[in-house]
């Protein structure tokens, strides 16, 4: 009995798309924040749904700042990077990796400090008014800047690359390209010691000194020198996200 033999479309198994939260996906990479890991399952054909979270930590110590020789300051500081939240992943084509994420930053710790002394005779300005550290007492500051105005905010990004592949494969490299909208930047500014309005005074604790976490002209001007700062970073407010990493999917039901 003749058989008409089976085409090789007939033969070739045909790929079934996932069920709803039967994949999930882990991936590790790097980013504008630092280490990137995320976890996504898939919510249906068109739906990803994805955890994120960023961490970078840097310290330096006794750095100088400024001047030369023996003028400036030795600076200490530290930039902390964290995030955390959930995003929706929408793929228009799904056999395309092509993405559009709006999402929800539930944590958000990016901050900046520094802290140091200033040695004798060197100078900042406040203000359009410049204080030189005085020899006895000098002038310490301590700053800070914060990313973070918002500790929960929203986010938008695109990309290319789905972590469960609607094809059937296990590896993805996905790209992502977005924003965070944090709110304006927080910015603090202490100075403690003696600064002097006239550079000779500054080595005899002369008549122009002033103790400058008191001395009300000196608060005066360090708060519109802070205000300056704050209106200098208001762009930044709405910073980037861009971040590029590997994946792999596997069954978990």
């Amino acid at each position: 009995m003749n058989q008409t033999p089976a085409s090789p479309m007939a033969k070739a198994a045909k790929y079934t798309p996932p069920e709803p939260f039967s994949r999930l996906a882990l991936e590790g990479g790097l980013g504008i924040g630092g280490i990137n890991m995320q976890a996504a399952v898939e919510a249906n054909r068109y739906l990803n749904i994805r955890g994120i979270g960023n961490y970078f930590s840097y310290s330096v110590n006794n750095f100088k700042v400024g001047g030369s020789g023996s003028s400036g300051a030795n600076v200490s500081g530290k930039l902390n990077l964290a995030e955390a939240g959930i995003a929706l992943d929408y793929y228009p084509w799904p056999n395309h990796g092509f993405r559009l994420s709006p999402g929800v930053t539930l944590y958000n710790g990016n901050a900046a400090s520094a802290s140091g002394v200033m040695a004798a005779g060197s100078s900042i300005t406040l203000a359009s008014t410049k204080y030189y550290s005085e020899a006895a007492n000098p002038m310490n500051i301590n700053a800070s800047v914060g990313l973070n105005t918002h500790k929960q905010t929203f986010t938008v990004t695109t990309g290319w690359g789905n972590m469960i592949s609607r094809k059937g494969g296990h590896w993805a490299f996905p790209f992502e390209l977005g924003a965070i909208f944090t709110g304006s930047p927080t910015v603090g500014l202490d100075l403690t010691g003696y600064g002097c309005t006239v550079q000779s005074d500054a080595a005899i604790n002369g008549e122009s000194c002033v103790n400058m976490a008191t001395n009300a002209p000196a608060q005066t001007n360090l708060s519109s020198q802070v205000a300056k700062y704050k209106n200098d970073l208001n762009s930044l407010k709405v910073y980037p996200i861009l971040s590029s990493g590997v994946s792999y999917n596997f069954n978990i039901r």
